[in-house]
């Protein structure tokens, strides 16, 4: 793994943890409903996986002098601006649309509990 990959693997994996932790206090403040905590959680999960997608799909263009990925890099690597912006956009659309997919079997999986919850 590259240092770009890296640092872009921290930069998007802290961020998706952080609204992990929302999704599930979100979640454990329903737990008088145990079916309801699911299916809200399938709900904001798979509202997670949607920006993540829109993220990938907006990264290639984003400005990479502004992405925390870059400002982790040391030292910056020397490529030219065209160059960067195409590395930089890449790999952190493909980090995007990993998590993105990642956040959308945990909305199946969290919408099947809680299917299987009102069912039983």
């Amino acid at each position: 793994m590259s240092p770009l990959e890296r640092a872009a693997e921290i930069s998007i994996g802290r961020a998706v943890g952080f609204a992990a932790l929302g999704i599930c206090v979100t979640m454990a403040g329903l737990a008088f409903d145990p079916g309801l905590a699911f299916t809200t959680g399938a709900v904001l999960t798979l509202g997670l996986a949607a920006v993540l997608a829109l993220k990938a799909r907006m990264a290639p263009t984003y400005p990479y002098r502004r992405t925390e990925a870059w400002l982790m890099l040391e030292p910056a690597p020397a490529w030219a601006p065209e160059v960067a912006q195409r590395i930089v956009g890449g790999v952190l659309a493909e980090t995007f649309r990993r998590y993105a997919r990642l956040a959308l079997a945990a909305a199946l999986g969290l919408w099947l509990v809680g299917l299987l919850w009102r069912i039983a």
